[in-house]
C-alpha cells in the first residue's frame, strides 16, 4: 500500500512544479523574446517494501530541470530607433554588476551618460567588450543588420550578437537577462541577422499552454483520487484484520 502512496506523491510534486511552469509560459506570453519551458522529468528505481514480496523495483518520478524552446518568436514591428531583434541563433551581450549577461530583449535606450542600455539599464556591449556610446547631437541612430551603429557618417561600433556552444548552458537570471554556465565564452554569430525598429515577441503559444495547464490539473486530482483510494483500501485492510482477532 506505502508503494503506491510514496509513487503517487513523487508525482504529484513534478505536477506541482510542471504547473508552476506552465502557469509562468502563460505569464509571460506578451514578454519581449521570452522562451517556452517545459519540465523534464526522470523515474529513479527504489526496493519495493519490505512487507511486501517480489524483486521488481517500484519506479518515482523525479523533476529532472528545465528544458527551453529558443525556436525563433514571432517579428514585430516598432519603429523604435533603439528596439532591436535578432533574426535568427544569437543573444544580446550586456553588463551586469554580476559580469555579463545575455538576453534576447532588445527593447534598448539610452542613459543620461548616453549609454545604450536595457530596460533594466544594464549597458548593452559592443564587439570589444564595451558600451555603445549615443551623442544626440549627432543626428538620428542607424542599426544595420550585422549590428553595426552608425551616427549619419560616424561609426559608433558594432551591437554584439553571441552564440553559445550549447544552448542547455544558458541558465536564467532575472531582467529576462541569462547567464552562460560554462568556462566557454560564446562567440560571434555571423549568420544572426539584427532588425532595426522591431522586436521578437514570445515563442509561448498560448493555447497550448493553456490546454497544458487543464491537462496538468486533471492528472493531479487523478493521482489523488488514485492515493485516496489506496489510504481507503488500506484503512479498511486494517479493520477487517482487527475483526478477525
Amino acid at each position: 500500500m506505502d508503494n503506491a502512496l510514496y509513487v503517487g506523491l513523487s508525482r504529484q510534486l513534478t505536477l506541482r512544479r510542471e504547473l508552476d511552469i506552465v502557469a509562468n509560459n502563460i505569464a509571460n506570453a506578451n514578454t519581449t523574446g521570452f522562451k517556452v519551458e517545459d519540465l523534464m522529468v526522470r523515474t529513479e528505481q527504489a526496493k519495493p517494501a519490505k512487507t511486501l514480496d517480489g524483486g521488481a523495483p517500484v519506479k518515482f518520478v523525479l523533476d529532472s530541470g528545465v528544458a527551453r524552446d529558443f525556436t525563433q518568436g514571432p517579428m514585430t514591428k516598432t519603429g523604435g530607433d533603439f528596439d532591436v531583434a535578432i533574426e535568427g541563433k544569437g543573444f544580446f551581450r550586456v553588463q551586469t554588476a554580476a559580469g555579463d549577461r545575455y538576453t534576447r530583449d532588445g527593447r534598448f535606450t539610452t542613459n543620461p551618460e548616453g549609454q545604450l542600455v536595457t530596460q533594466a539599464g544594464h549597458p548593452v556591449l559592443d564587439e570589444g567588450g564595451g558600451p555603445l556610446n549615443i551623442d544626440p547631437t549627432l543626428g538620428p541612430v542607424s542599426i544595420g543588420k550585422d549590428g553595426i551603429v552608425t551616427q549619419g557618417a560616424i561609426r559608433v561600433g558594432k551591437i554584439a550578437v553571441v552564440r553559445p556552444d550549447n544552448l542547455a548552458s544558458m541558465a536564467k537570471d532575472g531582467d529576462n537577462l541569462y547567464r552562460n554556465t560554462t568556462n566557454t565564452t560564446p562567440q560571434p554569430a555571423p549568420d544572426a541577422v539584427v532588425h532595426q525598429g522591431m522586436l521578437e515577441a514570445s515563442n509561448v503559444q498560448s493555447v497550448i499552454e493553456i490546454t497544458k495547464l487543464i491537462q496538468v490539473q486533471r492528472a493531479y486530482e487523478g493521482v489523488a483520487k488514485m492515493m485516496d483510494n489506496t489510504s481507503e483500501l488500506s484503512r479498511t485492510a486494517v479493520e477487517r484484520l482487527g475483526k478477525a482477532n
